[in-house]
């Protein structure tokens, strides 16, 4: 490990002094707008959870880009989601010439990509192209699940300037193509050096999530349980990233705060549910009870 490296554990105290203010004489603007691009008709779950976590902390809106017939089923959960309609493919998904429905993003303050996608169709084409398009872009990009997939069946290096990775130790395995039991017996060494390869902030999601930042901080995230270990909880925790930049969070303080209150979601949530049983739609629900627990301190 690089002697400049610096490790920090996570905790209340810290966490607490990323949050993002809230100010009376505002207004959903003040909050920011999330672009959030997710979901085929194989996982419209995955795009309403990412869309509504990002609600549940703290944005002031949130716009989800999806296919077509993924936008009846969201709405139907929540009225509080706007939608983009990208077009749909043949097998339910976003077609290739959905881009030409993203051509600017600069009414968005968070992007967040990935969640649900699914690799078919003209997916793989799109996520190629949004992520060329906006390589220099300022706006802060959530990289998460299938789009992470994408850029390592790709093996391309296309990180925008303002970018976060939140691989699983599988997902990350792909992209710097090392066996996942390699990853695991270091977690810490390998999000670092993936975050000095990509030059992004790498998120390596898993018991004591780890987030890596390129310039050699390392936090180590303890809060979570097995609760977390249900499909759909990454899709909550990309969602909360997205949310906290919208409000202004740097990239790298939005990371922190997301995974250790998705944590804290987790052991909330166990509380009446129990380890076994809590669902990563149980999660968003009790956001606003984490956010409490360290505003209390």
């Amino acid at each position: 490990m690089d002697s400049n490296v610096s490790i920090t554990n996570l905790n209340k105290e810290i966490v607490a002094k990323f949050l993002p203010q809230r100010i009376q004489i505002s207004n959903k603007g003040t909050y920011g707008n999330v672009l959030n691009i997710a979901g085929s008709m194989f996982y419209p779950g995955a795009a309403y959870l990412s869309s509504i976590s990002a609600l549940k902390a703290g944005a002031g809106a949130t716009m989800l880009a999806t296919a077509s017939d993924v936008i009846p089923l969201v709405a139907a959960n929540s009225p509080d989601i706007t939608f983009l309609d990208l077009g749909q493919s043949p097998l339910g998904t976003i077609p290739k010439d959905g881009i030409k429905y993203l051509n600017s993003v600069a009414n968005s303050h968070a992007i967040s990509i990935g969640c649900g996608l699914s690799t078919l169709g003209g997916t793989k084409n799109f996520v190629m192209n949004f992520l060329k398009n906006n390589i220099d872009t300022q706006i802060p990009i959530v990289i998460d699940a299938d789009a992470i997939n994408i850029l390592a069946s790709e093996n391309k290096k296309i990180f925008p300037l303002n970018s976060i990775i939140t691989p699983h130790p599988l997902e990350l395995s792909r992209l710097l193509e090392i066996d996942v039991k390699e990853i695991q017996s270091n977690r810490i060494k390998w999000a670092w050096e993936a975050s000095k390869y990509f030059d992004c902030i790498v998120l390596l999601k898993g018991h004591e999530s780890i987030i890596a930042i390129p310039n050699g901080k390392i936090f180590i995230n303890p809060t979570g349980n097995s609760a977390l270990s249900k499909a759909g909880a990454g899709d909550v925790l990309t969602g909360m990233i997205a949310g906290f930049c919208a409000q202004g969070a740097t990239l790298e303080n939005s990371a922190c705060l997301a995974a250790y209150l998705h944590g804290l979601c987790g052991e909330i949530a166990s509380r009446t549910q129990g380890e076994y049983s809590v669902l990563a739609s149980n999660l968003p629900n009790v956001i606003p009870m984490a956010i409490k627990e360290i505003l209390s301190i």
